[in-house]
């Protein structure tokens, strides 16, 4: 009975959370979605307008056609201009799913991409395979004579696609995989921003079903010969090693089907092997999954056991997150946490530290490169609170060993970076590991010391912050010394420049002493946490008077008649510090009501760009969901409306709508932190990470 009525709550909220979903229309479109090198997007309307693109822009091409009653058409890519587009009559993203819905000739094509992306379930998480499933019917009451074909090109495993390319098959228990790579395979060889995957095996896999054949052959000889007349090659093209880009090589896969009428299903996993997935100071480390000694092939044999228990518990969670954000901030929120869930999970890559410890390294997508930015897992910390803590330990780890136990980082402050992605090898921005130049001093203590205050909060203690205790505690005494007014120096919005007596920096460190004063008195040091509790209150009393500029608090201390987003503040809400009275957030939302534009909420009084990302924190500062939606709604219209179709951007202009820079960041995982703000749903999502 019980499971009964879960099945119907669940309907119910599918059903509710499926009528707002329909009505997203995002500019470019999450279909494959794992970490940073595999990550495929459709940057399109319709999926037949473009070839699927990588997330760098450079194309990875799916290719898919279908003949109905002897007709071909196309539901992917460009391939065959002679073969017309597929009316496409549906798209729905969902936070781990991305639907598509066909119709021509009597039968409908509804296209589901999966990708399961449970942060509750890290084996599951950690698997590179997407599901493609393709479901059949007839529209018409009449039976059709239905076959699909899909491929995937060797762009998909190759940084530039005149790298030599080879390619083979071999039978995995009940299932036929196809398998390209790289000739030269230059594992972890590479670092730097705009790096496609050049090492390891991209796999298109069958399981077995009726009525399929496999090929691999050059483009034009495998999507001809099926548009023509159903049939592929028969047999693999031997010529190898050859540049991906030499009559293009495809894997393909067909299904033929006779007399669909009642609903008919197929399914492929595309799948990618990296063999070794990060350097983490100078030791190459595995995926996840792999940990144990787990080999490629198991793992999906494994896939495929649990497609179908996985399906319905995605399909189960995309219906309740999105009924929960609905609940917490309204129909455009819930748009904004759709789009962000699974490109936030896949700006990194989970990893095994070699001694069963799950590392979780981001990369700055579209801004420098950089690996494990602290300034970008903090704008991200919400989400994985809210989901799974472990991976946010997964993120501040690595910098927290790297700066108490390495030797290397010599500064009283912490550092931004531990390399390019995918080199984990010690910081690299700025003066890296030898000067002070274009450092992040106050801003990167303040980050780390605010999320291991969150963790403590969330755990319900800080055994964590008490192995870092020496470290956290000189970040903490710089803050104490250099906080309150900061220098001339960058933040995180360090596209800005440097800029001195940054007044929502000094918030930074202000919230930051009181999450240190905590950290203390839940390790039972309570003089120091009386001592730091006193000084984050007086420098909260000093803030108000030197940032005030009569109806709403200035950009920096300095110049009257400026302003700017204070996000970080926000802290002193969720650890419930309490350092600053209520009537200051109060007075900046009021203000900020009045310098809207058409697209969002610009990041200060210099320029009229934004981040996305604090804009929802800014809005969470709100004492009412009415003022929190005045913030939100201009998101989704941004997210429906930009004239830049690239996965989403978290920096832009607030007018027009243009991408100022960045795409397919982690930092749109800060969008859950008005999830977060609710105590019950944190700790409803938090309990089942904990299982």
């Amino acid at each position: 009975m019980k499971t009964l009525a879960m099945t119907i709550v669940l309907g119910m909220l599918a059903a509710a959370a499926a009528a707002q979903v329909k009505g997203i229309h995002p500019r470019a479109v999450p279909l494959v979605a794992h970490d940073p090198y595999f990550c495929v997007w459709s940057f399109n309307d319709r999926l037949t307008d473009d070839w699927a693109r990588h997330w760098t822009g450079a194309v990875n091409a799916l290719s898919g056609i279908i003949r109905i009653d002897g007709k071909p058409y196309r539901f992917a890519g460009l391939g065959l201009q002679d073969v017309p587009a597929i009316e496409q009559t549906g798209l729905e993203v969902w936070p781990t799913r991305t639907i598509y819905r066909f119709e021509a000739g009597g039968v409908e094509l509804k296209l589901t991409f999966l990708t399961p992306a449970l942060m509750d379930d890290l084996d599951i998480l950690s698997r590179p395979v997407t599901y493609l499933t393709y479901e059949l019917r007839s529209t018409d009451g009449q039976p059709h004579r239905v076959s699909v074909y899909t491929d995937i090109s060797g762009e998909w495993c190759v940084n530039t696609p005149n790298q030599q390319v080879t390619w083979a098959r071999e039978k995995i228990g009940g299932l036929m995989s196809l398998r390209m790579g790289t000739q030269e395979q230059p594992v972890l060889a590479k670092k730097g921003d705009n790096l496609r995957i050049d090492w390891g095996y991209v796999y298109l896999v069958v399981p077995d079903q009726p009525d399929f054949r496999s090929v691999i052959a050059r483009d034009e000889a495998s999507r001809k010969g099926f548009a023509s007349s159903g049939l592929l090659p028969e047999s693999d093209d031997t010529r190898m090693p050859r540049a991906a880009n030499d009559q293009w090589p495809v894997m393909a896969v067909a299904f033929s089907m006779e007399g669909v009428k009642e609903p008919v299903q197929r399914q492929i996993m595309i799948a990618y092997d990296d063999l070794y997935a990060i350097e983490y100071m100078q030791k190459k480390l595995m995926a996840w999954w792999r940990r144990g000694g787990m080999e490629f092939g198991a793992m999906l044999a494994q896939a495929e056991k649990d497609y179908a228990s996985l399906k319905r518990r995605c399909e189960a969670f995309d219906a309740e997150l999105m009924a929960d954000l609905k609940a917490a901030g309204g129909e455009a929120y819930a748009t904004v946490g759709c789009m962000a869930y699974r490109q936030a999970i896949a700006a990194h890559k989970l990893v095994d530290d070699g001694n069963g410890q799950p590392l979780f390294f981001s990369k700055e997508n579209f801004s420098n490169g950089c690996i494990a930015t602290v300034d970008v897992t903090y704008p991200s910390a919400p989400m994985f609170l809210l989901f799974n803590p472990i991976l946010l330990k997964g993120m501040t780890t690595p910098i927290l060993d790297y700066a108490q136990t390495s030797g290397r980082w010599k500064f009283p402050f912490a550092p931004h970076d531990l390399g390019t992605y995918p080199k984990a090898n010690g910081q690299v921005y700025g003066g890296g590991e030898n000067s002070e130049r274009d450092q992040m001093p106050v801003e990167e203590c303040g980050n780390m010391l605010i999320m291991v205050a969150a963790l403590a909060n969330i755990e319900g203690n800080a055994d964590y912050a008490k192995k870092y205790w020496p470290t956290l505690s000189k970040w903490a005494a710089y803050l104490r010394d250099k906080g309150l007014d900061p220098e001339n120096q960058l933040c995180t919005d360090d596209f800005a420049g440097h800029l001195a007596h940054n007044a929502n920096l000094s918030l930074k460190a202000i919230v930051a002493l009181g999450g240190y004063a905590q950290l203390c008195e839940m390790l039972g040091k309570s003089a120091e946490a009386t001592d730091y509790r006193k000084v984050a209150e007086g420098m909260a009393q000093q803030w108000m008077r030197m940032a005030d500029d009569g109806d709403h608090y200035r950009l920096t201390f300095d110049k009257p008649g400026t302003w700017s987003q204070k996000y970080n503040l926000v802290w002193d809400k969720l650890l419930g510090l309490n350092l600053f009275p209520k009537e200051v957030a109060a007075k900046e939302i009021a203000y900020y009501k009045t310098k809207q534009n058409r697209f969002g909420l610009p990041l200060d009084s210099r320029k009229g760009y934004t981040k996305l990302d604090w804009i929802v924190w800014t809005a969470t500062l709100a004492d009412n969901q009415a003022d929190f939606e005045v913030f939100i709604r201009p998101i989704a219209s941004f997210i429906a409306e930009s004239p830049s179709r690239v996965p989403l951007t978290d920096w832009y202009e607030t007018e027009d709508g243009k991408q100022r820079g960045f795409q397919a960041r982690s930092v749109v995982g800060g969008v859950f932190i008005k999830l977060l703000e609710d105590g019950k749903t944190a700790a409803k999502w938090r309990t089942r990470a904990g299982k």
